[in-house]
């Protein structure tokens, strides 16, 4: 078995593309985590092994995430055992509607009704806290700052938006807004407007990247030669990282706002393929050792997702 982060998994011009996502430690743990809440530390000490991890790098992560009181700790070295006090998903889970939607958009099956949303706050600094908080809350949700305290949308967010600011206690500071006529600094044009809001350059390198190391990990798993249990979870993980660092600061844009071919749908599509074929070469299927629970995850969000989809 041979480390894998550094070594690109493809070969020819485009094997530098196929490069993954660094995988943190801590989130290598929380990936690890199964389905009984317990993480096998010997299998932990292997896959950190192949992404290049030292033993003593697990070792000082596992004693911060007890220290924390995220995990109990039972015996010692590669046999020991770590089980969940809270809950350690980590953020490698997938959330299902967030992900069923950019499919949707794939495939044209959301269309866009040409409404910009817009929502706007004047929240003093006495409640900053609350006001940096709702703004996390739109940029997360893919919303663009037009201006000081205006943002912007393509699609409809609202509720997700109005329940964050009821919970922040400053509901009565936001006005939402729709628009079928926004124009911002000369631009007008719906495409234009996009590309002038949203970093789209820098979106679709991830999703490129996350293509390359999908479409790398797809013709690994063709080869003949059938990669361990272990080898098999270091790429899920990697997978896993990667799809989050493509996804994660994607607004999801509708397509009639996207320059065309989007590498997003292609990545996408990469992706769910490679899944497949991963749960398909599941050694822990064959061998009845305990799933992590990231797998059981992905592929409970695939099987969510209509095959003319993926």
């Amino acid at each position: 078995m041979g480390v894998l982060p550094n070594t690109p998994m493809g070969t020819g011009a485009d094997a530098g593309s196929a490069a993954p996502v660094p995988v943190p430690t801590r989130l290598l743990v929380h990936a690890l985590v199964r389905e009984d809440g317990t993480v096998d530390a010997g299998e932990l000490y292997t896959v950190a092994g192949l992404l290049g991890m030292s033993d003593q790098q697990v070792r000082l992560c596992v004693k911060r995430l007890v220290a924390e009181g995220r995990f109990s700790h039972e015996g010692r070295g590669r046999k020991a055992l770590l089980r969940t006090v809270a809950d350690a998903t980590g953020s490698l889970t997938p959330n299902l509607a967030y992900v069923r939607h950019a499919y949707r958009q794939d495939h044209g099956l959301a269309p866009w009704d040409g409404v910009w949303h817009l929502f706007a706050f004047a929240i003093p600094e006495s409640s900053r806290t609350s006001r940096d908080a709702l703004r996390d809350t739109l940029r997360h949700l893919g919303a663009a700052p037009v201006q000081s305290g205006l943002y912007v949308s393509a699609n409809r967010i609202e509720e997700l938006v109005e329940a964050q600011a009821r919970h922040l206690g400053v509901a009565h500071a936001l006005t939402c807004l729709t628009t079928t006529d926004l124009r911002i600094g000369g631009h007008e044009d719906p495409p234009a407007l996009a590309a002038a809001l949203w970093p789209l350059d820098d979106i679709a390198a991830r999703h490129d990247r996350l293509a390359g190391f999908a479409r790398a990990c797809l013709d690994r798993l063709a080869q003949q030669d059938t990669l361990t249990g272990s080898e098999q979870l270091t790429m899920a993980v990697q997978l896993a990282a990667a799809f989050t660092h493509a996804m994660e600061p994607d607004p999801l844009l509708p397509p009639e706002l996207l320059p065309q071919p989007w590498p997003g749908a292609h990545a996408r599509r990469l992706t769910a393929a490679c899944w497949t074929a991963l749960t398909e070469a599941d050694t822990h299927a064959t061998t009845g050792a305990p799933v992590p629970r990231l797998f059981v995850q992905y592929e409970d969000l695939l099987a969510s997702i209509p095959d003319r989809l993926t």
